[in-house]
């Protein structure tokens, strides 16, 4: 029976995925390493920093939120420095920076609240 083109095997499929996800495993900022680990659970500061839109801009702290964005900036930069590029941390301290930034933003009036549609 011929196939059509393009077309791989059930078993050429599950051994390309079984090599990726070795090679993600085996990673130097793979999930067997701290490297990989900080910067995940580090993601709940981008939560933290997201759940605080709707908080009154008042209760935002000035100088917490300089703190954030800052050292967002710094992470972001000296994760493209190391070897390996570590992604995982890269992007994390981007966003980091930009949820402080945003606050920093609204505490200065430069950014409006965002209004997310309430039922009433």
């Amino acid at each position: 029976s011929s196939r059509a083109a393009g077309s791989e095997e059930p078993a050429a499929i599950a051994m390309s995925a079984a090599t990726k996800l070795a090679a993600f495993w085996n990673h130097p900022a793979g999930p067997k390493t701290i490297h990989f680990w900080a910067p995940t659970f580090k993601w709940g500061l981008v939560a933290a920093g997201l759940a605080d839109i709707n908080r009154p801009v008042e209760k935002v702290s000035f100088n917490q939120q300089c703190a954030l964005s800052a050292t967002g900036i710094i992470w972001c930069r000296y994760a493209t420095q190391i070897i390996p590029i570590n992604y995982n941390l890269m992007s994390v301290n981007f966003f980091v920076a930009l949820t402080g930034l945003y606050q920093l933003g609204r505490k200065q009036g430069l950014v409006g609240d965002i209004e997310f549609a309430k039922k009433k």
